[in-house]
């Protein structure tokens, strides 16, 4: 289904989504309406799910950021799921396996607010226990 162009189209969107089909055609030393069908040909086929926002270092860094375990009571997965991707400050939620059943991602504005956002994570109905984890430094990132 992905060929090796797929793939150099694919690492140039990530380091910039916001590249013009030309200057991915010059990039890729192929035809623009190359770019245009391989790239309509990988959100058809779900491969390109979204174009987003990548926050910059500038900004993330007046963040604090943390990984948050929870073990949840399991006949109220899918409800959680939802209540916690209702909260903006939630970046990502992943189902891992283990000791607990998911890991979530926060971004708050500091202390106080990060406290506020487990407080809330931690009063919803389903939620057996918490283990926070503060991001120090990320060290790359894709």
């Amino acid at each position: 289904m992905i060929n090796t162009l797929d793939d150099r189209l694919l690492q140039q969107l990530r380091a910039n989504a916001r590249l013009s089909t030309s200057e991915l055609a010059r990039r890729l030393d192929v035809s623009r309406s190359t770019v245009q069908s391989r790239l309509q040909k990988l959100e058809e086929n779900d491969v390109i799910h979204s174009y987003t926002v990548v926050l910059g270092d500038k900004y993330r860094r007046g963040l604090m950021r943390a990984h948050v375990l929870v073990a949840i009571e399991q006949r109220l997965t899918g409800r959680l799921n939802r209540q916690l991707e209702a909260i903006p400050q939630i970046v990502s939620l992943h189902a891992i396996s283990g000791e607990f059943d998911v890991i979530v991602e926060v971004e708050a504005e500091g202390p106080q607010a990060l406290n506020q956002i487990l407080d809330r994570i931690s009063a919803l109905e389903g939620i057996r226990r918490t283990q926070t984890s503060v991001i120090l430094e990320t060290r790359f990132q894709r």
